[in-house]
């Protein structure tokens, strides 16, 4: 999401104006402003007058303004929709986790083990479960962006541990295949077939490593080693050498924090936008193109044309991993109330906050899924297009040559409009204007860390410190010089209350009234 100025800040690159509606609008503007040129020069140079009555251009103009604002608006709404609904995913998330960390108890009492590893085992728990619902903000990112299945760099190490089978112990066939992994096989295997030869192998499967095993064969702590030992002496040698610091443009790689597995599957990277293609910033030439497509089309047999259709019907087919995922957040949830580890109203508050997720993800669905009417989108393009082919013919009189630049300005000011509407329909794309689903991610996941590295410590091991002072500003005294005195009496006590309970009620009387006037401007 682009929230600066991206021609006027940084380094200027192609790719950067792209975030402008200009590359998309100019063939438009330009076709408009050669019909004023047109028009001007003929009427000017030559004796016939290319000119019609003015009298509707106002009237015109206006109702044709009110609808494109009213497009622009509805296609922001839509935009704010869609970051609303990700702050609610957010809350949810955090408030779900902060539950499973804080509120579950790690001790159990589990036969056959000692209290430590009891304890292990619940705090592991835990933590996957949290993962999990890391795995639910990546896995609705990827769902958003018509990205199918499980095999991606960014979600497959946080959801691989889930069961494949129905029947957790026999013989495994494709019948007893859940569908998160039934599904996502699917579609992996036909992106094989079409990635058969692809630019690179980092295109495809990023720098996880890529095995056959079906469960990991190595040991992270080797090679966590040995990236430590050779960063080490990076550091070492960089003020020495001549070679430039990397910068963290080019060795941002989030990925490299998760868990790596082996996995069957070539992973595809987490973030794969679009390439940009000359149709991209000469929009006329799609015309060719579809153009070539349906005389090939024609020219091809008619098995051909099947087969592309059922790989194409192959490709839509969609696998609801958030909803998966909800469920084992579910699932976790009833096991935890039937094992009576968690009281029914904390319960209540994990089931409130998995619906929430679960009551976003649909309305997330349903923001990319209701675009605007085509018929309305047609018709509107239509009538602005009228309205701008015969714009010159009616402001030549009063403009003359002036009739180009008006035209010009006329149609990037209208046609832009049009175009922002119909590029932040959809928020949820890899555009420059849609919404950094990336970012939300990877915020939620240093958040997740941050609440799983807080470790819940008694409050009498912190609250009775040299560092604490409750009553300030009234009353200055640290908590441990407080807990000594036998009652609580306020600082030079001059006709006060009676130590106790009184004088506390005093202290924070007088705190909230100096507060209340040393906090307001003068």
């Amino acid at each position: 999401m682009v929230a600066h100025n991206p021609l006027f800040r940084g380094t200027w690159t192609v790719k950067r104006f792209q975030a402008t509606v200009m590359n998309d609008i100019w063939p438009e503007t330009l076709f408009f402003t050669l019909i004023a040129t047109m028009v001007a020069t003929v009427s000017k140079l030559t004796p016939h007058q290319l000119t019609i009555p003015s009298g509707l251009l106002t009237v015109l103009g206006t109702v044709l303004g009110l609808v494109i604002s009213f497009r622009t608006s509805s296609a922001y709404e839509r935009y704010q929709d869609g970051r609303k609904m990700w702050t609610n995913i957010h809350v949810a998330s955090r408030n779900l986790a902060l539950m499973f960390w804080i509120h579950v108890p790690s001790e159990r009492n589990i036969e056959g083990l000692s209290k430590d590893q009891a304890t292990l085992r619940g705090v592991i728990e835990k933590k996957t479960m949290i993962n999990l619902i890391q795995a639910f903000s990546v896995s609705v990112k990827h769902f958003l962006r018509s990205e199918p299945g499980v095999y991606y760099q960014d979600l497959y190490p946080l959801v691989c541990f889930l069961p494949r089978y129905a029947n957790p112990h026999g013989q495994h066939t494709a019948e007893d295949k859940l569908p998160l992994w039934s599904v996502s096989d699917d579609i992996a295997e036909a992106h094989a077939r079409k990635d058969k030869n692809p630019r690179s192998a980092a295109d495809t499967i990023g720098h996880h490593p890529q095995r056959t095993a079906s469960l990991p064969t190595h040991s992270r702590g080797d090679t966590l080693i040995e990236d430590n030992k050779s960063e080490a002496s990076w550091f070492r040698s960089w003020g020495k050498s001549s070679t430039p610091r990397p910068s963290r443009r080019n060795t941002f790689d989030p990925e490299k924090v998760l868990p790596e597995v082996d996995c069957h599957h070539p992973l595809r990277p987490a973030r794969n936008p679009p390439e940009a293609t000359m149709y991209d910033y000469i929009p006329l030439f799609r015309f060719f193109k579809w153009v070539v497509r349906v005389l090939l089309r024609r020219a091809k047999p008619q098995h051909e044309i099947e087969a592309r259709l059922r790989r194409k019907k192959l490709n839509e087919v969609e696998s609801n991993v958030p909803m998966e995922v909800c469920m084992v957040l579910s699932s976790y949830t009833a096991s935890l109330m039937q094992q009576g580890i968690i009281q029914p109203a904390l319960a209540t508050g994990m089931t409130n906050n998995i619906t929430t997720l679960q009551d976003t993800l649909s309305n997330l669905e349903r923001i990319r899924n209701t675009p605007l009417p085509f018929a309305y989108q047609a018709h509107l393009r239509m009538s602005l297009w009228l309205y701008l082919l015969f714009l010159p013919f009616q402001i030549y009189n009063p403009f003359g040559w002036f009739t180009i630049p008006g035209t010009a300005f006329a149609s990037f000011l209208l046609l832009g409009f049009l175009e922002i509407g119909q590029e932040i329909e959809n928020p949820f794309n890899y555009d420059l204007n849609d919404l950094d689903l990336d970012h939300f991610c990877l915020h939620l996941q240093r958040e997740l860390h941050e609440i799983t590295a807080y470790t819940h410590p008694d409050p009498s091991t912190f609250v009775y410190s040299m560092w604490n002072q409750p009553f300030a500003p009234s009353d200055r005294r640290s908590a441990a010089d407080l807990i000594h005195a036998e009652q609580y009496t306020l600082p030079h006590n001059k006709d006060g209350p009676e130590p106790g309970l009184a004088s506390i009620r005093r202290t924070l009387i007088n705190s909230w009234r100096e507060v209340d006037q040393t906090t307001r401007h003068p």
